[in-house]
């Protein structure tokens, strides 16, 4: 079953990722760990999702571990478009790497809490790990996360109708 599952998505976990890295490489490598992590965590996959939705997931985790790893050398910006574009409801929105340096703007004019919440989904914590640091519910962690990009979201399209 894995093995089928591997062939079948393989190319669409790759393209993925290939959007998201820019690099084949590094690609190669994400898409051999998005496996082996499928393969640790199948007896997590509840069918709430498509297999290829709940394999991105593991592929842009494995993307943001990878950043962690680099944060040095990688831009709040570049973390900041990848969480933006991250969700599947928006593909057919174009968001620029121009743009993105506005969440932080954005972000100013949000509590201490929520700006932590986002820079936290930002840098790929999960919202087990936001809830333990906020003393929240998970729950409460997606919601915050949801209604924050959602606004940021809102902000930049009102900004490029507005600019361009």
């Amino acid at each position: 079953m894995l093995k089928k599952i591997y062939e079948e998505y393989k190319q669409d976990v790759f393209t993925y990722l290939i959007s998201l890295t820019h690099d084949t490489s590094l690609s190669e490598d994400l898409v051999s760990e998005t496996f082996l992590g499928a393969i640790k965590s199948i007896h997590k996959f509840k069918g709430q999702s498509s297999i290829k939705t709940w394999l991105f997931s593991i592929a842009r985790h494995k993307w943001y571990e990878y950043l962690k790893k680099e944060k040095d050398t990688v831009s709040i910006d570049d973390l900041a478009y990848n969480y933006l574009v991250s969700d599947e409801n928006i593909e057919d929105l174009i968001v620029n790497k121009e743009l993105c340096h506005k969440v932080s703007q954005i972000l100013e004019n949000e509590s201490e809490k929520i700006k932590s919440v986002v820079l936290m989904r930002i840098k790929g914590y999960s919202y087990l790990e936001i809830s333990q640091k906020h003393d929240i519910s998970e729950s409460s962690a997606r919601v915050i996360d949801y209604r924050t990009k959602k606004k940021i979201k809102n902000t930049l399209i009102r900004g490029k109708e507005f600019y361009g």
